[in-house]
């Protein structure tokens, strides 16, 4: 009896043991796939690792020689080289929710978010008032957010259109919202250093394509002197949308990921009502 006890706890600490570790594969790959650059970087040591494979396997003995090298200061070059990146893999990893975003929005909290960031992009794009919103997801935005001027009120166009305008002391950073809640004004993002992106698009763009090549992140940019609204994306930045467009990709972005059971045309009727 003792014997079968022994076996079932060494076999209960064997499943514990190697579900941790798929834990952390997986929070690290889930991490890497929403940052272009660390994607990128994980593509090109699967390459050197297949590369060497092959050339073990067919003799080649030159190649092999200079992948061996690669593999063998190929991690300590990546850590220096790559050491910011790392870095905000380990904060993500702390800050991120295991179980996915902070609040999951109801259709009409959705349908209420949606109204209010359109309408607000609306005016601004009309105005030809220079804005950057950007809504939190699953990657927590705490490290902007902390170095932001703190608001925690409730969203609204309004409020929105005041923080970007002109006098406004804190028009030049970005919008956090989380949840259906603007959290904080002023933010500063990290630039992106695409060589595809337009040299003629500002640093409002820059910074939101920066910030959605690091985070799952919607960053929605309205320009200054074109008026015309662009969206960065995992690590894509969808320039010159209508108004329409950037409704619906908002509507399609904001839905949960989760199997929950909504009317599916009730939904439907009700964004064509905010539209």
């Amino acid at each position: 009896m003792g014997t079968i006890i022994a076996d079932l706890l060494s076999l209960f600490r064997k499943i514990i043991d190697i579900s941790l570790v798929w834990l952390i594969f997986y929070l690290i790959l889930k991490n890497i796939k929403n940052n272009v650059k660390l994607s990128l970087l994980f593509k090109g040591v699967a390459f050197v690792i297949i590369l060497k494979l092959v050339s073990d396997r067919l003799g080649f003995t030159t190649i092999g020689v200079l992948l061996e090298y690669i593999i063998q200061w190929g991690p300590m070059a990546i850590i220096v080289i790559f050491q910011p990146e790392i870095r905000n893999i380990l904060e993500q990893l702390g800050r991120s929710q295991l179980l996915g975003r902070h609040k999951v929005l109801t259709v009409d909290e959705r349908e209420r978010m949606v109204y209010e960031i359109v309408n607000a992009v609306d005016y601004l794009r009309k105005e030809r008032i220079g804005g950057l919103i950007v809504l939190e997801r699953d990657i927590s935005l705490g490290n902007y957010i902390d170095k932001a001027k703190k608001l925690y009120a409730d969203l609204s166009s309004d409020l929105l259109v005041a923080i970007f305008y002109e006098g406004n002391p804190l028009h030049d950073g970005g919008v956090i919202i989380q949840g259906d809640r603007i959290t904080c004004a002023g933010a500063v993002f990290p630039t992106s250093n695409s060589q595809k992106i337009n040299r003629r698009l500002g640093t409002r763009h820059r910074a939101a394509l920066g910030l959605a090549e690091e985070t799952d992140a919607i960053c929605i940019v309205v320009s200054e002197e074109t008026g015309r609204i662009s969206v960065a994306l995992k690590g894509e930045l969808l320039y010159n949308l209508t108004i329409d467009d950037t409704r619906m990709l908002l509507i399609d972005e904001l839905r949960p990921k989760q199997d929950i059971e909504f009317d599916d045309t009730e939904e439907e009727d009700i964004y064509e009502k905010s539209a």
